[in-house]
């Protein structure tokens, strides 16, 4: 049996609503798309055998393989994966990944509600092959099939229970038992095409928000790999367990979102600006995270493909002139020592977000004489308050890359978009990202994403901190495991050696 610390408890098995990074490595397992990632992340073929790019890029044609079935032996067919991708979209299912898709040839319309979902430019010519129609360009496309938001959907299952929960999967493996905050196991799908090359019977996922106690039942054995590992034993780790840790390149931001909807930060942008100068990126990513990060002064990381992430002119100042320009939006904003801002950072459970908005805290008091207070919560509460904008002012928030697309970033803080959980509405914003979808022309995209990253951090709706690097500690038994950029490990393609 694989064992794997898992993170934060996954708030849904369902496909399409889940968002969590905990739940999208138990779908990976659970369902297959069209598309797969190799084990470094290269798009290969999973569910599709092949595919076609037809009028002039503005179509794509997925021949299925032959034989797919479900986990329950049912026959599965395009149309099936037609369902999935229509529920995705469909506001109804009030998917957070629905803006994944919106290029999907009447995606706009279907998301606002203005048309229904049957109207989506889906064709499932017969029970092989699948034609996706688009209103705009989206090379990365077959990338983006990869993710399991574009799972499909089990039509008894859906018809049966509106809230499917990963019962009847086309994944690997199946669910075997789901054990709130104790466990989900899942076992050898014997249904699955490609079965005979599994070489793991089970894989159990653990709840492990708690990364010292993680760090602790991996040394005692009850785990094959972690979520990660504590920043404050890094030295440790690297000393102790150095040919076991892995720590790799990883597209993931780390930043503090700042509701935009209500005071403070509603319509006070010297404060916003104030509040991130004060910031040192530089003492987190080394004294706070002992290196396992990157200090981010963009919110789109570094090794994206066909981007150059941009940064404010004053991330290349001394620390003394960025603090001195912070007191002076501080003062401008409307604060001072006589009337300090009171303001509250929000984060969910974890010994390294804690660690970081205490840090934090202190450095805003430091600099500007703020008065903060932490809040923590539990990760679905956190989400809901997040989500909600009501009780939210500073918030911890993570954007982990669904493909290698600089887009994938931006159109979070698009103003329409689900995630879009500062509540950032910016018309030059928006305009900017809809001129790079709609373009065909790399270097044309490129200027339009990168003009609206400098648009958007010089009004600080989000607060960068630091960029992610992936860290995992694997036992050596556990064969297969290979690095990539989006983090993304299917566990068919890992091996146990034998004791």
């Amino acid at each position: 049996m694989l064992t794997i610390g898992n993170g934060t408890e996954p708030e849904s098995l369902d496909p399409q609503k889940a968002t969590g990074v905990s739940a999208g490595n138990v779908l990976r397992d659970l369902y297959e798309g069209l598309t797969g990632l190799s084990p470094i992340g290269e798009v290969v073929p999973a569910a599709a055998e092949s595919w076609q790019w037809q009028a002039d890029g503005q179509a794509l044609r997925l021949q299925l393989r032959q034989g797919l079935r479900w986990s329950n032996g049912d026959r599965l067919t395009a149309d099936d994966y037609v369902a999935g991708l229509r529920r995705l979209l469909d506001p109804a299912t009030a998917s957070g990944y629905a803006n994944l898709l919106v290029a999907i040839a009447h995606g706009s319309e279907v998301i606002a509600g203005r048309a229904p979902p049957s109207t989506l430019g889906l064709r499932a010519e017969d029970e092989r092959t699948l034609v996706i129609e688009l209103d705009r360009p989206l090379p990365n496309l077959p990338a983006l099939l990869a993710h399991p938001a574009a799972s499909p959907i089990h039509p008894a299952e859906l018809t049966a229970n509106p809230k499917p929960e990963a019962r009847i999967g086309n994944g690997a493996y199946r669910l075997a038992e789901w054990v709130l905050q104790s466990r989900i196991t899942l076992v050898r799908n014997r249904h699955y095409w490609n079965d005979s090359r599994t070489a793991i019977g089970e894989v159990r996922y653990l709840p492990t928000e708690d990364l010292n106690s993680e760090l602790k039942r991996y040394r005692a054995g009850e785990l094959d790999v972690t979520t990660s590992v504590p920043a404050s034993q890094a030295r440790w780790i690297r000393r102790q367990l150095g040919p076991e840790l892995h720590v790799a390149t990883y597209l993931g931001s780390y930043f503090y979102g700042l509701n935009l909807t209500r005071p403070p930060f509603a319509g006070n942008r010297p404060l916003r600006q104030a509040l991130s100068m004060a910031i040192d990126r530089e003492v987190i990513a080394t004294k706070v995270l002992h290196d396992l990060a990157a200090p981010a002064w963009s919110f789109i990381p570094p090794g994206i493909r066909d981007y150059s992430p941009q940064a404010p002119d004053w991330a290349r100042w001394p620390r003394s002139q960025r603090e001195s320009e912070a007191r002076r939006l501080y003062a401008e904003a409307g604060y001072s020592i006589a009337k300090p801002l009171s303001v509250e950072i929000r984060y969910n459970t974890s010994d390294d977000h804690k660690r970081i908005a205490v840090v934090i805290a202190a450095m805003w008091k430091q600099v500007l004489g703020a008065d903060v207070k932490l809040v923590n919560e539990e990760w679905k509460v956190f989400l809901q308050h997040r989500r909600e904008r009501r009780d939210t002012q500073a918030f911890r928030n993570t954007w982990i890359a669904d493909s290698d697309d600089a887009l994938g970033f931006a159109e979070i803080l698009d103003s329409r978009h689900p995630r879009n959980d500062s509540g950032y509405a910016d018309a030059g914003y928006d305009a900017l990202l809809l001129e790079a979808g709609r373009s065909n022309d790399t270097v044309v995209r490129r200027a339009k994403l990168e003009a609206a990253e400098r648009k958007m951090l010089d009004d600080a709706p989000i607060l960068p901190i630091y960029f992610y690097a992936s860290k995992h500690l694997v036992k050596p038994r556990v064969e297969g495991w290979q690095d990539n950029i989006l983090d993304w490990h299917y566990s068919k393609d890992l091996r146990l050696r034998a004791h």
